[in-house]
């Protein structure tokens, strides 16, 4: 039986996708940057930060990661207008989750800064315990920023699971010798999913509390 639940932010629990895209599109429209695709902005949501740039511009080297960072936070936090909601039904379960035992925690890309900023936003911070931010720690899919949550938590990887939208999520968790659970709403396709071997997939948030009953009877 699972103690601790780990969750992605972006894709996973907030429905940020087509915000971060916009906006990592307008940070480099701003710096004469060449433009992402959609499909590329999208597609390294899960990275911190420095890591997502230098994927999205290859060559342009390391002096554009603190523009970019600038231009980005300066649309994320406020100038972009484009939505980012709680996926349906997401306060609702994780109250439950939370009322039933089970402990909470959040592995996430973003920064710091950031988290806490949606923490304030959405009103649920506070249903978590613990979380790990890419700016204090490796960024996925490196295991550090999981293996810190379970120092913390006192949790051993076989009692955790890491649920999340991309690969980078599937893959840090595998690394971390953790069971996965891939939701199919969010950035990556679940076919790019499923090749990473998750324990099982759901495709709305709310079904996450009845796939742990299921599992749990199993177990």
């Amino acid at each position: 039986m699972y103690k601790l639940l780990i969750f992605d932010w972006d894709g996973t629990v907030i429905d940020s996708t087509t915000r971060i895209a916009s906006c990592l599109r307008s940070a480099a429209r701003d710096l004469e940057l060449p433009i992402p695709t959609w499909e590329a902005a999208k597609d390294i949501i899960g990275l911190g930060l420095p890591e997502a740039i230098a994927k999205l511009f290859p060559g342009e080297g390391d002096h554009i990661i603190d523009p970019v960072r600038e231009r980005y936070g300066h649309y994320y936090l406020g100038a972009d207008p484009t939505p980012a909601v709680l996926f349906p039904g997401v306060q609702q379960t994780l109250e439950s989750l939370k009322g039933k035992g089970y402990r909470l925690a959040v592995a996430t890309g973003k920064s710091r800064k950031g988290l806490d900023h949606v923490f304030a936003e959405t009103g649920i911070g506070s249903l978590f315990e613990l979380s790990r931010c890419a700016d204090e720690t490796a960024s996925k899919p490196d295991p550090l920023m999981l293996h810190e949550l379970l120092e913390q938590s006192g949790v051993s990887a076989s009692q955790a699971l890491m649920i999340g939208d991309t690969e980078y999520d599937l893959e840090m968790g595998r690394k971390a010798s953790m069971d996965t659970l891939a939701v199919s709403y969010g950035a990556h396709h679940i076919d790019r999913l499923k090749v990473l071997k998750p324990v099982g997939e759901i495709h709305h948030f709310p079904d996450l509390e009845h796939w742990l009953e299921q599992r749990n009877g199993i177990n």
